[in-house]
């Protein structure tokens, strides 16, 4: 396996964490591991880790029930036909994912829509799968337009993905720092979580929370209106994270006149 997964027991719940390496920037798809079933939440860049994630929930002896995809960034959804379940989304997320259109990989292969468009449409609220309460809570602005935050309030498990990096360089193309800040300080007034679920790095606590604060004020600082040197500035402040070439993509919205 080119990736790696953190196991988290958490009584009624296994929490499956699956890494992908640094080429792809540590994302992670998370399977939730209820008592007859497995809960997976979001796919991976490249078919290749979607399918490393998808062998080892089956390795589990439990049936994929369905995917869930939080925010409508390629790296969290093109793998999504290769888990052969109901793909679950909010609508936003749906019609960003549609409109966003087919997907072009590193490599220049093309996953058309087809592929990974949700065909459910998720409601926030609270949902009872297989005995176990997850909540589902839409959030806007940020490290994306919409994105959905899932709660585990039994587990104390927050599966926060996009909205907390763990020691990977943040994706700023979205160009909404304030509401990132925003997202954030409120995740940071809930007590009742001490397990977070990162959508780039290894399960982590709230001290991630701070971490990503001073990510977010170090960019405020340093962004500039020169791409290069913010990158340049960024990574100098943070030599040991994880990604440096998701400055470079997110960039190109950042900075779209120098591309």
């Amino acid at each position: 396996m080119n990736g790696t997964v953190t196991v988290l027991d958490k009584g009624a719940v296994r929490i499956h964490s699956y890494m992908s390496p640094a080429d792809t920037f540590h994302t992670t798809t998370q399977l939730i591991e209820t008592p007859a079933r497995v809960v997976a939440i979001d796919a991976q860049l490249l078919p290749a880790y979607a399918d490393e994630a998808v062998g080892y929930a089956k390795g589990l002896g439990k049936p994929l029930d369905r995917l869930i995809v939080t925010h409508a960034h390629p790296d969290h959804y093109n793998g999504a036909a290769r888990f052969g379940v109901p793909v679950h989304a909010l609508a936003e997320v749906r019609e960003q994912i549609v409109a966003r259109g087919d997907s072009r990989l590193p490599t220049g292969l093309v996953v058309p829509v087809t592929d990974f468009t949700p065909s459910v449409e998720l409601t926030p609220g609270t949902e009872v799968i297989d005995g176990v309460p997850f909540v589902f809570e839409a959030v806007s602005g940020g490290e994306a337009a919409d994105e959905l935050l899932i709660r585990l309030p039994e587990q104390r498990v927050l599966i926060a993905q996009d909205l907390v990096y763990n020691d990977v360089h943040l994706y700023l193309g979205n160009n909404d720092i304030t509401g990132w800040q925003q997202a954030v300080e409120a995740l940071a007034s809930d007590s009742g979580y001490d397990t977070i679920l990162a959508g780039h790095g290894a399960p982590t606590g709230p001290e991630v929370y701070e971490d990503v604060r001073r990510y977010l004020a170090d960019t405020r600082e340093l962004l500039g209106d020169d791409g290069d040197a913010y990158k340049k500035a960024i990574v100098d402040r943070y030599p040991s994270h994880v990604g440096p070439f998701i400055i470079d993509i997110a960039n190109r919205s950042l900075f779209p006149a120098d591309r």
